[in-house]
């Protein structure tokens, strides 16, 4: 067996293209309309994988319809050379960081439908240090 992807619903595509793609630094491999089924599927690669293996798959339906806000599917989860660079560039984009990476070692995220995202540092942890040391959640991770 062989790991394929990830599926993820989107509601907003220009919103949920702009925060992996230039946010998170994904890119797209691939995409597919089905005007049959109304849906349309990206494909991503997050940086450092190759266009084939561990993407992740944005499915947009053509018809609205609500998702909650994510928390029942769990999380997606990504390592990171650097744990304290990584959040730092989320926040100056605008990005919440949702569980900060007080221990140097995870952080969590989400994304515009509320999918949560876990960040997790490469190899060991990070020595702790401010201000993430110090930070509070916000919201839900």
């Amino acid at each position: 067996m062989k790991y394929l992807h990830t599926m993820v619903r989107v509601s907003d595509v220009d919103r949920s293209l702009d925060f992996y793609c230039n946010k998170l630094g994904f890119r797209e491999v691939r995409r597919m309309e089905s005007p049959q089924g109304r849906f349309t599927l990206f494909y991503l690669a997050a940086p450092g994988d190759d266009d084939e293996n561990a993407q992740l798959e944005l499915t947009h339906n053509w018809d609205p319809e609500p998702y909650g806000d994510g928390r029942n599917f769990g999380h997606l989860a990504y390592e990171v050379d650097d744990i304290y660079a990584t959040c730092e560039r989320l926040m100056k984009k605008g990005v919440t960081i949702n569980r900060p990476p007080r221990d140097g070692h995870m952080a969590f995220i989400r994304s515009p439908d509320n999918i949560s995202i876990e960040l997790l540092q490469k190899g060991k942890p990070l020595p702790k240090q401010e201000p993430w040391a110090s930070m509070q959640n916000t919201g839900k991770w």
